[in-house]
């Protein structure tokens, strides 16, 4: 929740001076419900980004107060929506089943989810970190096929490193995206290493290089970082390094 819709627009014009010229990464944008029709009538056919959004409600419509559907997202140019933040689930007390229908909402209305998994301090101290997120993950996908799951991009977020400045280690990081990769493989098959898994939990252009190094880590789910346009520009001048 940064950002005014005018100070959205500053960033994109700033962002647009600077930002990394490849193809071989992927740039998403993701600013609050507010900001996303005044960044969609400045986007050109030359911009570097694709448009996201921070949430969805799974009705397409109807007596839903304060809600956005996927077909508004679409409208103004959607592409991606993120899908399960723990923000959503601890503040707003989302469960799986409600993140899997939002899922399944989103594909129905060809956005492609971002699903957000991760577990709390308290979980990791009772090594309980595999069975919290594979418990997510699963539920979060479930009843979906094979076409849809190729769709769907996994991002684990630690709930104990966002917005600390504690990110996970990269040893941390590496085991738990191993794993996810892991249980993909067991429940889809080899569709499983199409799907992106991205590192979310204080990612700066001080980790990102580590971060990105390891082969199981396909990119960042970035917070704080990107709030300034030159420090994203670095992180995702940092990603274009690790595919070379």
């Amino acid at each position: 929740m940064h950002k005014t819709a005018k100070e959205a627009v500053e960033f994109v014009h700033e962002f647009r001076k600077i930002a990394p010229s490849s193809n071989t990464i992927d740039i998403l944008i993701v600013p609050p419900f507010v900001s996303l029709f005044a960044i969609s009538q400045i986007r050109t056919k030359d911009d570097r980004f694709a448009l996201g959004a921070q949430n969805l409600h799974w009705e397409p419509e109807g007596a839903h107060t304060g809600e956005i559907s996927g077909p508004m997202l679409k409208n103004l140019g959607c592409d991606y929506v993120i899908v399960g933040h723990s923000e959503r689930r601890h503040l707003f007390k989302e469960s799986n089943k409600d993140v899997n229908k939002k899922v399944k909402a989103a594909l129905t209305h060809d956005l492609l989810p971002i699903l957000c998994i991760g577990e709390t301090l308290e979980e990791r101290k009772a090594y309980k970190t595999q069975a919290i997120v594979k418990d997510q993950m699963i539920k979060g996908l479930a009843d979906l096929d094979i076409d849809n799951i190729s769709k769907i991009t996994i991002a684990y977020e630690p709930v104990w490193a966002i917005g600390t400045e504690h990110a996970a280690t990269v040893e941390q990081a590496e085991e738990v995206h191993a794993f996810l990769r892991k249980t993909l493989t067991a429940e889809w098959g080899q569709v499983a290493q199409d799907i992106r898994i991205l590192y979310g939990g204080s990612v700066s252009s001080q980790n990102a290089e580590a971060l990105f190094s390891c082969k199981e880590i396909d990119g960042g789910l970035v917070g704080k970082a990107c709030l300034d346009p030159a420090s994203f520009a670095r992180i995702c001048s940092l990603a274009i390094q690790s595919t070379q």
